[in-house]
This record gives structure tokens, C-alpha cells and sequence, in this order.
């Protein structure tokens, strides 16, 4: 079992990890998808019964990603805040702490839909906010899951899933990573967040993963090939 695994995609190489992320080396950036920060507090707002401290977690596990991998830019595909009752003072707070302790790092994000009606990022945050396709390299940096004609897209917004069937009916839902030939997917990053459930069709490749370790699912279990052609190793 592993941690990361290498996509090889054109030139490029990205590392999957296993707390739903990629790190891109050639650049040192660290790109996430849907955290949506606050999601927790805007429905506490609305009277409903959810979990406290998911924001000081999903922060918590940034820390650590940024401890491992040298990264000079952190890349938000989408939907930093959930909605606009995400503004709360403990949230803020929150990410105004962690922001403090990566002052030098460059910080970007990609509008959302949910970003849309949370508004941008408090301007203490420091956070570049764009428009997607936000072009980098060979990729077209989205939230979306919309082809470019050009470029790569890396994109989250459906939150992808994959179901994991054993014997005596068992089932396992489970984040993924999901590529094919001119688009991957991350899964959502945040906590709290749900997920759409993908299908595993010929060309495409997808790796889901439990928080901790990651695990290739083919398309065919027949010879180890490359993610390009939409299978992967077994491991």
C-alpha cells in the first residue's frame, strides 16, 4: 500500500496523495478541491445538528501536507467557503491562524459556484482569487469538470466516489481520484462534503483512497500499464 502514486500526464508528472490532494513537483504547488471551509458552521446556522471542528481538521491536515511536500503555491479548485453563513467569527478566525503560519506561501483560488454566493476569501487571507481556466503549464486549472481544447483539465466540483464490491454483497464507498485522456478529477477535500459515485469504463482510471492509503482500480485486471491509457498498476 501506498501514500501517493505517480499520473504521468504529456510531460508532466503529478503525485495522487492519499489525503485527496496532488502535488505537482515541476511547480511545487499542492492543488486541493472542494474544501468548502465553514460548511459545518453555515448549517449549524440553519439549526441542523452537524459536527464541530471540521474546518481546524481540514486545516490541521494542510499542515501536514505542507510538512512533507515543498510547496510554493497551494492551489484552491473551487469552493474555498460553502456558503455565505461560512463567514463566521470561529471559522475566520481559524483561517486566519493558519494563514499566519504560511505567510510566504502563495495562495490561489479558482472560483467555484459555491464561491459564487460565499464571496471571496477576507482580503487578510491574501488569497489570489481567478477565474477558471486558470492556465499553468499543460493544464487548465478548473472547478468544473469542463474539456478545454487545449490544455489538461484538473477540476473537482462533482466530488467522485468509487464503490468497492466484495463478496457476501459487502460495499465500500470510497473518495477517488478520477482520469481520463483530457480531464482528471480530484476528490473532495473537505470533510463534511458527500460525494457522487463514478463508473468504471474503459480508458478511464481511477484511484480511490481511505484517508491514508491509496489503492489503482483498471479498467481490465489484466497487465500493469500506464494511468495514460487508463489502467494502473496493481498494489
Amino acid at each position: 500500500m501506498r501514500n501517493e502514486y505517480p499520473l504521468h500526464i504529456g510531460s508532466s508528472t503529478l503525485l495522487l496523495l492519499a489525503d485527496k490532494a496532488i502535488y505537482w513537483p515541476e511547480q511545487q504547488a499542492l492543488l486541493i478541491a472542494d474544501a468548502h471551509f465553514g460548511k459545518a458552521a453555515a448549517y449549524r446556522a440553519l439549526g441542523q445538528p452537524v459536527p464541530q471542528g471540521t474546518t481546524s481538521h481540514n486545516l490541521q491536515r494542510l499542515n501536514m501536507l505542507l510538512s512533507h511536500y515543498p510547496a510554493q503555491q497551494l492551489i484552491f479548485l473551487g469552493d474555498f467557503l460553502h456558503a455565505p453563513k461560512s463567514h463566521a467569527p470561529a471559522t475566520l478566525a481559524a483561517l486566519s491562524h493558519w494563514r499566519a503560519q504560511h505567510a510566504q506561501l502563495q495562495c490561489i483560488l479558482v472560483r467555484g459556484n459555491h464561491d459564487k454566493h460565499a464571496g471571496d476569501p477576507p482580503a487578510n487571507l491574501n488569497i489570489l482569487t481567478v477565474d477558471e481556466p486558470y492556465l499553468m503549464g499543460n493544464f487548465a486549472l478548473q472547478h468544473t469538470p469542463a474539456p478545454h481544447p487545449t490544455h489538461h483539465v484538473l477540476a473537482g466540483h462533482v466530488h467522485p466516489t468509487f464503490r468497492l464490491q466484495g463478496k457476501g454483497r459487502q460495499r465500500l464507498t470510497l473518495p477517488c481520484f478520477h482520469h481520463q485522456p483530457q480531464m482528471t478529477l480530484l476528490p473532495s477535500f473537505g470533510d463534511f462534503t458527500g460525494g457522487y459515485v463514478m463508473e468504471n469504463t474503459p480508458g478511464n482510471f481511477i484511484c480511490v483512497t481511505n484517508g491514508q492509503y491509496l489503492w489503482p482500480v483498471t479498467s481490465s485486471p489484466a497487465d500493469p500499464v500506464s494511468a495514460d491509457s487508463g489502467q494502473a498498476e496493481k498494489c
